[in-house]
Order: structure tokens, then C-alpha cells, then sequence
């Protein structure tokens, strides 16, 4: 099925299900389940209970893939395996989320008015990389690498409205050690800039606030989350690799991105009825971007989860591998709950982006792209205390770097 095509019968099916939700919609007064609240619900002339759940203590694992189509360079199918753990205690806070190669672990311990902040993270995916043009792999640009770095610092938090266990105000500031690593494959281009191996030193400064409610299904359903991040960083040993650098090099660069994102009701609707925003921006100063610094643009869900809303976010994406030295994406949407475990969303993305795409055979450089996205989502709640997620996204070429393309996604989340 070609993309336009896929997308008017989403757009058809999407209509048809809301309309049908609406004349089915009895009640004036209604309330949403939330996130972790009990309650009783009534589903086909039966009481359905809902139990209360911890908040605090939550461990899930969540599996499923994305099909592209067309293919994006040489990928047409991207598996999804990620364990998250978070516990919230009045001594300490951690969350971790685990997918072997990509790993991202945050302790932070207590220490009376102000926090002791401990953070690793790593992306080593042990496969070629490579950067794409026209949906094209091009296998010239094609190098192993990753990093690893590690932060520790300072941290203030304060509880904010509506006080769950991840409504609050964070301002952290933290020193950062890492260590870079790149070498060639059996593909990459005789003469393609590497660089070198070495180790990485910055610092980061931190301001979060969140005052958003989950519903059932931990997706946004009032309030808003802000914040942003600045980040510096110096790599010990380095070789240019922009072209567009100021005049000192790239070794050292500045990095600011911020966010924000929430949903709200829709005057003279139930709470059935959600409008759902987000906005993303941030820029490397001084044009000292590259690959290997880049921003990478996250999409698929919809960003809700306290931790994650933080991640540059684009929903157009599938994909969640998109090197961009500057960027601002707003996307905007609206939810019906079709039933209390059920809810189907339809949004609208728009992106700005210096985005790494290529010159000649194998220079990777950076140059402003702008489009746009369609995608719908269903949302349910699942057997065995689980969830599934449902998607088709259309996206005008941003991603695939010169075409256009779509793409549909499967996840399936278990909760312990």
C-alpha cells in the first residue's frame, strides 16, 4: 500500500472509530482512570474494578519492531527490546533502561537538601554505521563506533502539583568522563575522516519540571513538562571533522537543547476528548557539529514517561537514529478514549533540521531540511497487567534524507 494511500485509509478508519466512540458516549460527567489511582469503571453493563499501582516501583520489559516502507538505506524491519526498572524511595531514586547496546542508568541518593547525581550511558551498537541519502545506504561513510560516558554531580529537587512520584522540579549540575571510539569496516572509504579514539570531559547543567498526569496507559492527560539541557564537552584527542567549524576546530562544542510537552481538555468535551503538543529545539554552537556529536532525534510513542519526554522527540519518526547539529519540531495532536483501555490518536509533525547527509562519495556534512508528518496510533491496555501500541506514520523526507516514506510499529509492553 503506498504511503498517501495508507494514510486517507488511516485518516477514514480514524473517523469512523471517534465517531463511533461519540455516540456511544453517554455520560456528561466523566473521569478518566489515571495512573495508578483505583477505581470502578462501567464496561458493557459490568463493573470493572481497577486496582491501585504503585507508581513508585515499576519494572517492564517492551518488544516489537517497525517495518519500513520503503526501506531506509539497507534497514526495512527495526527490532525493539528495552527492560526499564524505576523505583522511587524517600533515600534515593533510580531508573534504569537497559537494550544491551544503548543503555542509559540514573542512581540519585538523597542527602538531605541536596542530591548526590550518578548517570551512565552507552551507545555502542557493534554494526557499521552509515549515513543515508535519497533512501539510499551509502556504504562509503560506513564506520564502527560509540561511546560511553559517565556523569556525577549536585542535584535539587522539589515536589510540584500535582505531587506524584514524577511531578517535580530538577535542577542538577553535573561533571561528565567519557571515552569515544571509531574504527573502519570491510565498507567504509579509503578516504574517509576518522577519528581518533579518546576520551571524553564536559559538564552538564539541568532544569526539569514536569506537572504532568498519566492516565491508565501512562500517556500525557493534563498538565505540562519543560526543561532543557546545556551541555560542554572537550574530546582530548581529535581531528576536524566539520567543515563548517569555527576557526579552532571541533575538539571542544556547546550544545543546548530544551522541550516541552503535555496535553489538555477540549472546552465543552468529556475527558475523553485530549489535545496532545509537543515541542523540541536545540543547536551546536559555533557550527562545531558532527556525526558523532550529533543530536539523535528519537520518535515512534509519544513522549510521556518523566524521563523520556526529555529526549529530542520528532513523531514522524520510526526510526530513532537521526543525526542533526540543530533542530525544532513541534508536534500536535488529538486522543479519544474509545473505552477506559482503549485510546486512538492522530497527530501532526513539522521539522526543522541541519541533518547529516552527504557530498560526493563519502563527505558526511550537515544542511537545513524542513517537512512533515502524519501518523495515528492506537493505545490499549492488554492481558497479563500488559499494553499494546499500534502505529502508521507517513513523513515527507526528512528522515530517508531527500524521500518521502512510512512506516508502521508494534510494541508490546509487560509490566512485573
Amino acid at each position: 500500500m503506498r504511503g498517501g494511500t495508507a494514510l486517507l485509509f488511516s485518516l477514514a478508519l480514524f473517523a469512523g472509530l471517534a465517531s463511533y466512540a461519540r455516540a456511544a458516549d453517554t455520560s456528561s460527567i466523566y473521569h478518566t482512570p489515571l495512573a495508578g489511582e483505583p477505581g470502578q469503571i462501567d464496561f458493557m453493563g459490568e463493573k470493572v474494578t481497577i486496582p491501585p499501582l504503585d507508581r513508585s516501583d515499576m519494572t517492564s520489559i517492551t518488544l516489537g519492531a517497525s517495518l519500513l516502507t520503503p526501506q531506509q538505506g539497507g534497514t526495512t524491519a527495526l527490532p525493539v527490546a528495552v527492560f526499564y526498572h524505576r523505583r522511587i524511595k524517600d533515600e534515593y531514586r533510580a531508573r534504569y533502561t537497559v537494550s544491551l547496546f544503548v543503555n542509559e542508568l540514573e542512581y540519585d541518593r538523597n542527602l538531605g537538601s541536596v542530591e548526590l547525581v550518578t548517570h551512565f550511558e552507552n551507545y555502542t551498537l557493534p554494526v557499521q554505521q552509515s549515513e543515508v541519502l535519497g533512501g539510499q545506504e551509502m556504504k562509503g561513510t560506513s564506520l564502527y563506533w560509540g561511546t560511553l560516558l559517565g556523569s556525577v554531580g549536585a542535584g535539587w529537587r522539589i515536589p510540584v502539583y500535582p505531587r506524584e512520584v514524577d511531578n517535580d522540579l530538577r535542577l542538577q549540575l553535573l561533571g561528565r568522563v567519557g571515552y569515544f571510539y571509531a574504527d573502519t569496516g570491510k565498507d567504509t572509504a579509503a578516504n574517509l575522516s576518522v577519528p581518533n579514539d579518546t576520551m571524553l570531559y564536559g559538564a552538564r547543567a539541568r532544569v526539569h519540571y514536569d506537572t504532568m498526569r498519566r492516565n491508565l496507559l501512562e500517556l500525557p492527560h493534563q498538565g505540562f513538562a519543560a526543561g532543557g539541557d546545556l551541555d560542554l564537552m572537550h574530546r582530548y584527542k581529535w581531528s576536524e571533522q566539520s567543515a563548517t567549524a569555527a576557526r579552532g576546530g571541533n575538539r571542544d562544542y556547546l550544545q543546548l537543547s530544551g522541550y516541552l510537552a503535555g496535553a489538555a481538555g477540549i472546552p465543552g468535551r468529556s475527558e475523553r476528548d485530549r489535545l496532545i503538543y509537543c515541542a523540541y529545539a536545540g543547536h551546536t554552537f559555533n557550527n562545531n557539529g558532527d556525526r558523532f556529536n550529533a543530536f539523535r532525534l528519537n520518535g515512534a510513542s509519544f513522549p510521556s514517561e518523566a524521563d523520556d519526554v526529555v529526549r529530542p522527540h520528532y513523531t514522524g519518526i520510526i526510526y530513532d537514529n537521526i543525526p542533526v547539529t540543530s533542530y525544532a519540531t513541534v508536534s500536535a495532536g488529538y486522543r479519544r478514549e474509545l473505552t477506559f483501555f482503549l485510546y486512538l490518536s492522530l497527530y501532526g509533525s513539522y521539522i526543522w533540521a541541519d541533518r547529516a547527509t552527504v557530498e560526493g562519495a563519502n563527505r558526511v556534512t550537515f544542511r537545513g531540511k524542513d517537512g512533515g508528518a502524519g501518523t495515528i496510533t492506537l493505545d490499549s491496555a492488554f492481558l497479563w497487567d500488559s499494553s499494546f501500541y499500534l502505529a502508521y506514520t507517513w513523513e515527507s523526507g526528512v528522515i530517508r534524507n531527500g524521500r518521502s516514506g512510512g512506516g508502521y510499529t508494534v510494541m508490546w509492553n509487560k509490566l512485573f
